[in-house]
């Protein structure tokens, strides 16, 4: 896995105003890895979680890796530009160590006023069409563009197939518990038993983006 820490923090679905305290919860038990995205709308206070440990001396922004996706709505070569610089300005940081396409599919662009503004949680709950375009039949409108106890097991697995994990939390013991996964190994005997549970399921399906023609999932894995 080279220079990405193997386990790292996801602020999906956080809830708002406590993924600043959870980032700092992290980097005080270990975590120097974190996966943010634009559409997780919580950039801003990930940074801010990040800026004050960094002020603390307990980090430096050099031990860090920080990650952050291109949504969907900016796919365009004029747009990405603007939504990487979008995302720095949110955290507070100088430079990104992954920035990452969140999905393949490039939905219609919002308007190029709104742009920077879609930052702002507010801003995209007032205006509910810029991050999720929906025709009349509720689904996505597709842009011109072309184009994965019992939970820390779970982790363990998947560092031991080399899979870089990102759970997600802002409960502090949880937080802690997540990253306590160094000290044991899987037998080969219990990773192949969990292997043998893999039913071929996918459940972030994205479902209202089924109409788009680079729409992921209709592949059998």
């Amino acid at each position: 896995m080279g220079d990405i820490p193997a386990v790292g923090l996801s602020s999906w679905k956080a809830s708002p105003g406590k993924v600043t305290e959870a980032v700092k919860v992290a980097i005080d038990a270990g975590y120097w890895h974190f996966d943010c995205a634009y559409f997780y709308h919580n950039e801003r206070e990930v940074g801010a979680g990040i800026r004050c440990k960094i002020k603390e001396g307990a980090v430096r922004r050099e031990d860090l890796f920080i990650a952050t996706k291109l949504w969907c709505t900016c796919h365009k070569k004029s747009l990405a530009k603007t939504a990487c610089r979008r995302s720095l300005k949110a955290l507070k940081l100088n430079y990104l160590d992954l920035y990452l396409i969140h999905w393949p599919m490039g939905f219609k662009p919002p308007h190029p006023e709104w742009i920077m503004s879609c930052s702002e949680l507010s801003f995209c709950l007032s205006h509910p069409g810029v991050d999720l375009p929906l025709d009349e039949s509720n689904m996505v409108i597709p842009g011109d563009t072309d184009f994965l106890d019992t939970w820390e097991i779970v982790i363990r697995f998947q560092i031991q197939r080399n899979v870089i994990v990102i759970p997600g939390s802002i409960t502090p013991s949880h937080i802690k518990e997540n990253i306590q996964v160094f000290d044991f190994e899987l037998t080969q005997y219990d990773m192949d038993n969990i292997l043998s549970l893999d039913r071929n399921l996918q459940l972030a399906t994205f479902p209202i983006t089924k109409n788009h023609k680079d729409y992921p999932f209709h592949i059998e894995y």
